[in-house]
């Protein structure tokens, strides 16, 4: 007797499962792969020693005007990297402790890096420490050693006449300061001692000779 197939459901060979294979060492993209690993590693190696060639060297803290002495609270080291050797030679390198007895010869600003030409001994400096006797509110608080400042004068003439203050000397460094206290005690005035370039100290005193009742002002720069 035949039997029909007919409303059974049919069936169907399952299919084979595959099993992933692993990459042989033929396959390009092996390859691929560990070029890219290499060339990382060799490219962070490259930046590690460009970064080891830099080098410590003084820079400035704060502005500093010409005659201003230089010391150890006065300067902070950084990392340099110059790109020739000869470079490193005009600047002072961090890794030796700074000379002692040492101006800037001319002004330097805050976070400059400091170059052997902009420092003298003391006597080799070009400059002459000039004091002056000033009233207490014609300087302004925060003037001490190491301060830049300009320095206006006027008042009034030996034949009376009024004489218009102006700029008698421009970005001039305070060597000294006493405290207020110390000066003023004394002599009622706050003394300042300045290092003002020789050419200029001539006509400096001659300005205030020339005036029967000088008026001195100092302007902090910094």
């Amino acid at each position: 007797m035949l039997v029909s197939s007919l409303g059974k459901a049919g069936t169907s060979t399952p299919p084979v499962a595959t099993r992933a294979t692993r990459a042989g060492w033929r396959d390009p993209r092996l390859w691929i792969g560990l070029l890219i690993v290499a060339g990382s590693v060799v490219l962070g190696a490259r930046l590690l020693a460009a970064a080891d060639e830099s080098v410590p060297v003084w820079a400035v803290v704060g502005d500093h005007g010409a005659g201003a002495p230089v010391g150890s609270d006065d300067v902070v080291a950084v990392r340099v990297r110059f790109s020739d050797d000869g470079d490193l030679d005009r600047y002072l390198p961090a890794d030796e402790p700074l000379p002692d007895g040492i101006v800037l010869a001319r002004p330097i600003g805050g976070g400059e890096l400091l170059p052997r030409a902009a420092i003298d001994a003391d006597s080799d400096a070009g400059t002459v420490q000039v004091p002056l006797d000033l009233d207490p509110s014609r300087v302004p608080p925060s003037v001490g050693a190491g301060s830049v400042v300009d320095v206006w004068v006027g008042g009034t003439g030996v034949r009376g006449n009024r004489v218009a203050g102006e700029v008698a000397l421009s970005a001039v460094t305070v060597v000294a300061a006493p405290p207020v206290e110390e000066s003023f005690a004394v002599t009622g005035t706050r003394q300042l001692v300045l290092a003002v370039a020789e050419d200029d100290v001539t006509d400096f005193l001659t300005a205030l000779d020339s005036l029967d009742d000088p008026v001195v002002r100092v302007l902090n720069r910094g």
